[in-house]
């Protein structure tokens, strides 16, 4: 039975029990191809949303879905019996997954890293670019839903927030609890009055931010 680990990236346990009706266990291929099926965009031929490690066709026993595929993330889903992990960003340390030059210097943490996958038979997957181009943005909508901040968005700019007053420290302390962050940094004057949000989670690049 095909079992779902969502814990680490609510947003994207809106493709549901991909697995439907089947009697037998779905690839990872098949489930890929029934999530972009299900997003209603096209993608650029050279989009990162590809396969980044292990056999497309290998029948799933559960998916571990994380917005980066660290290498605790890979234990626990192995752990778990969760054989197919879809992630967010990237799992070889740059944009591309590329990692030509680390083999070349015989990177060790790359090693550790891609021979814990091949010894598991897990199937690693980027839904990346498929999950920004939908509207609303996928990563926008689930960090929104869990700060509870549905009701204070811009409809017309969705990235844009008018709060409650409050201070910079109170609107900080409060992110930190609903995000259950361990750390979080804040630059500003803490009584510093805040009721407009500009909310641009993730990386979406320095001249947007």
């Amino acid at each position: 039975m095909m079992r779902k680990t969502a814990r680490l990236l609510p947003a994207l346990c809106l493709i549901g029990n991909l697995a439907g009706a089947q009697t037998t266990a779905p690839t990872a291929r098949q489930i890929v191809e029934q999530i972009q099926q299900h997003l209603g965009v096209s993608l650029a031929p050279n989009t990162v949303d590809t396969f980044k490690a292990g056999n497309p066709d290998t029948p799933v026993t559960g998916i571990a879905v994380t917005m980066m595929a660290t290498f605790d993330v890979l234990q626990r889903a192995a752990a778990r019996g969760d054989n197919f992990v879809i992630t967010h960003e990237p799992t070889f340390y740059n944009h591309l997954d590329k990692t030509a030059d680390l083999e070349k210097q015989g990177d060790a943490v790359l090693a550790e890293k891609q021979s814990f996958i091949s010894q598991h038979h897990l199937v690693v997957w980027r839904f990346h670019d498929g999950w920004h181009a939908r509207r609303p943005d996928g990563i926008l909508l689930g960090m929104t839903k869990a700060l509870g901040w549905e009701k204070f968005e811009n409809k017309d700019q969705p990235s844009e927030f008018s709060i409650p007053e409050t201070n910079l420290n109170a609107l900080a302390l409060d992110v930190e609890r609903k995000l259950q962050n361990k750390v979080l940094r804040v630059v500003g004057k803490p009584d510093l009055a805040v009721k407009q949000v500009a909310f641009l989670p993730g990386a979406a690049g320095s001249a947007r931010q």
